[in-house]
């Protein structure tokens, strides 16, 4: 169980959902991991709920975008990497040929965040902390666990997210398929692997699970689809789940990091 107060720059800390149906996922989420919400207004009626496990922040619930939804987005989990300056980290993506969808901005005094889709279609967040530092529970059950990139060209990926983050990425050995291991500063933070048949560009979060098969069936029990049924990775074993609007998500059962 890995309790956090700060993160490093580069560091994975935060995923929020963006759905359809707040109330509808905060309960398949809650009967799913046991997160208690806490709801926060931030504005034209829009509420953003914190999502808990003992009191520590894992995860948050809010509703979609009208722009993303009127895009033809489905609902989706984000993933937030800490930096230093929101605003630096934006303009460093640009010249390195992401598109920056929303410049950095201020979310009211808890950090300063900007949107960002990198060279080859996936969407990541940026994260300044300052009242709010991302996920205060992480590597544990009905926590983040692992983030891992679906990408059409693993080496552009890799080049562009080294050269952005300063991360150090490498091959897994032995594996299966190609996986590249990403590590920011010494920790594990991460892998990268290629975009099966008809699958999106994407950055996919996993939550931790005591038993990834008892927790695909209890997705399965509240309205979630099993898109990849229990599969043994050696180091442990992970599936793949949609919940009941649409977003998809991972789980991993296993030797959790500190």
């Amino acid at each position: 169980m890995g309790e956090r107060t700060k993160y490093a720059p580069g560091a994975f800390s935060w995923t929020d959902l963006a759905t359809t149906d707040r109330d509808g996922a905060k309960q398949f989420y809650s009967q799913l991991f046991g997160w208690e919400a806490v709801d926060n207004p931030v504005g034209d009626g829009m509420v953003y709920s914190m999502m808990q496990i003992g009191g520590e922040d894992v995860a948050a619930i809010s509703t979609q975008p009208d722009q993303q939804r009127e895009a033809g987005v489905p609902p989706l989990w984000n993933s937030y990497v800490t930096v230093d300056s929101a605003d630096a980290a934006a303009d460093s993506a640009q010249k390195l040929g992401a598109t920056v969808h929303a410049p950095a901005f201020d979310v009211m005094d808890v950090g300063r965040m900007a949107v960002i889709q990198d060279p080859q279609g996936a969407f990541f967040m940026v994260w300044e902390p300052k009242q709010h530092i991302g996920a205060s529970l992480v590597n544990a059950p009905g926590a983040l666990a692992w983030n891992e990139l679906a990408t059409p060209d693993m080496d552009a990926s890799a080049d562009f997210y080294r050269e952005l983050f300063g991360w150090q990425i490498e091959p897994m050995e032995g594996g299966g398929m190609p996986y590249l291991l990403i590590q920011n500063g010494g920790q594990s933070n991460g892998g990268i692997r290629p975009a099966q048949d008809n699958e999106p560009t994407y950055w996919l979060v996993y939550f931790g699970s005591a038993d990834v098969g008892a927790s695909l069936g209890k997705a399965g029990e509240l309205g979630g689809t099993a898109l990849v049924d229990e599969m043994d990775i050696g180091m442990g074993k992970i599936g793949v789940v949609q919940d009941p609007q649409g977003a998809v998500f991972a789980l991993f059962a296993g030797q959790f990091d500190d």
